[in-house]
């Protein structure tokens, strides 16, 4: 059992850290207890993993997916469709179209008998969203959904709301955290109860929540100091959401440091954001994308004075986070960081030009820019060599491949349209307004959504391979939580609120 705690966890937490001890143990006698069916330890590991404290647990979780691959082979759906789903996200390579055929007809269809399964159903709908490209998982989200649907209106009210959050937050692909929460409702309102595990989730949730608050008044304070938003009163001053991206993306007690070193970085992008869309003239753009070529401060003298500001401080959190990297990991990424700076500036001139001289790019081109001007290489790139790893030929492809996927999944989901920020006034292209131009009759938010259901089965293969990879699961699962954030950060509703992110906000922060 791993259990250690670094120093970054607020003292005041020391009650907490004992209960969560006390916890640990009792779980882990749990998990000891002998007999006890693959069927129901596989179970058990479920609810570890959708609290997200299955990590206290990976030698006990290794032993019981090695003694459960029967499972596989099992005529119950959910016994089948349960272990398929955690052998895969443990690293085993399982066909899902073998797994599932046994409950098919000739056609590759569901059989209709396994419509009343609400259990089956909710456990083929968790498993159709780790699709890598399989027949069978399209079919098997097309049916588990429709019949989840019908069900609703005949369930008691506890099981229909855990029903309705599966099919508006799916597992695999909405926020471990947000969905633990949710989870631990669902199972204290069961007749039999899990208390041991409760009890550890619970002692969980306080001590992140400790150690989220103690980080986010942190990132408050260099934020406030810095006095970017009085210079620049057109930029957003979103510090809470900006962190909250960190938040996500980084899990783990161990990660505090670069949770705060990575929200400086994103408030930064946001800023040269709004520098370039709403503030500053071409010619002052053109001096400033010089100036961060030459990184050096005595380049942006001639610059004014906000800009000069705004230069600084992206040139001293910059060097700061290569210090940091050098000392942690003996790398030196001073020269990648730059050139991800530099590429940045280059996409935000691309789309300046653009704008400025009423072209009209393709649907292609602007994609290709908007995946650079989402920031999220840049954030990547930091966050690689804040993990521990450099940028090789042996390796690049790969982390190409990792970063893009969510950063077009979020450039696409940013651009639907279904709501703009309240706070952001200038002018933007659009892809969905490209493409509707290139195809007139065609469904643009259609096509859209079904390029970010590519995105998602390519950084499932990405996930799912991750036993290959070179990379560090940390920075793969990184990804795949930015991907995840994605649709909580752009899930306006009709009154353009965020309600999943004000919900997640307040459960895990206040």
């Amino acid at each position: 059992m791993h259990c250690s705690y670094p120093p970054s966890i607020p003292r005041h937490s020391s009650s907490s850290l004992l209960r969560t001890l006390e916890s640990l143990m009792n779980v882990q006698a749990l998990l000891h207890q002998h007999p006890k069916s693959n069927k129901g330890m596989l179970s058990m590991v479920d609810h570890l993993k959708r609290l997200c404290i299955d990590n206290y647990f990976q030698d006990e979780i290794d032993n019981i997916m090695d003694s459960s691959v029967d499972l596989l082979h099992s005529n119950d759906l959910v016994d089948a469709t349960l272990s398929l789903r955690l052998m895969r996200e443990v690293g085993y390579y399982v066909s899902a179209d073998d797994v599932l055929q046994k409950f098919t007809n000739d056609n590759g269809d569901f059989n209709l008998r396994h419509s009343k399964d609400l259990r089956g159903l909710l456990s083929l709908h968790d498993m159709s969203h780790l699709n890598m490209g399989e027949a069978s998982l399209y079919k098997a989200k097309e049916f588990s959904s429709k019949h989840m649907k019908f069900a609703l209106k005949y369930l008691e009210p506890n099981l229909a709301r855990y029903v309705m959050k599966s099919l508006d937050h799916p597992y695999h692909v909405s926020l471990r955290q947000y969905k633990a929460r949710h989870h631990l409702s669902y199972l204290q309102n069961l007749p039999t109860r899990h208390t041991a595990i409760e009890k550890l989730a619970v002692a969980e949730f306080q001590m992140k929540k400790l150690q989220h608050q103690s980080e986010m008044q942190e990132v408050k304070r260099w934020w406030v100091d810095l006095g970017l938003s009085q210079e620049i009163p057109a930029a957003r001053d979103q510090v809470l959401k900006w962190y909250m991206w960190s938040m996500t993306i980084l899990e783990g007690f161990s990660f505090s440091r670069y949770r705060v070193e990575a929200t400086k970085v994103i408030s930064m992008v946001y800023i040269v954001d709004d520098i370039f869309d709403l503030v500053a003239t071409q010619e002052e753009l053109s001096r400033f994308n010089e100036a961060i070529k030459m990184w050096d401060l005595a380049a942006a003298e001639s610059l004014p004075s906000y800009m000069i500001s705004c230069y600084k401080a992206l040139y001293t959190i910059t060097n700061d986070i290569a210090d940091m990297v050098r000392k942690e990991h003996g790398l030196n990424p001073i020269n990648h960081l730059k050139q991800a700076w530099a590429t940045l500036f280059d996409g935000f001139m691309i789309e300046g030009k653009w704008l400025s001289t009423n072209q009209v790019p393709t649907s292609e081109d602007y994609l290709r820019n908007g995946v650079i001007t989402s920031g999220a290489p840049l954030l990547f790139i930091h966050l690689l060599f804040m993990l521990g790893h450099d940028l090789t030929e042996d390796n690049n492809d790969h982390i190409l491949r990792v970063i893009s996927c969510p950063a077009k999944i979020m450039r696409l989901w940013d651009d639907m349209g279904s709501a703009k920020d309240e706070l952001q006034e200038g002018l933007d292209g659009s892809y969905k307004d490209l493409y509707q131009r290139e195809n007139p009759h065609a469904d643009a938010e259609k096509h859209m959504l079904d390029m970010i259901a590519g995105e998602w089965e390519d950084l499932n293969r990405e996930y799912f391979s991750q036993t290959n990879s070179t990379l560090p699961p940390s920075f793969i699962g990184a990804s795949l939580n930015f991907a995840r954030m994605v649709s909580i950060m752009y899930g306006y509703d009709d009154e353009q609120r965020l309600p999943a992110l004000e919900d997640y906000t307040r459960m895990l922060l206040f």
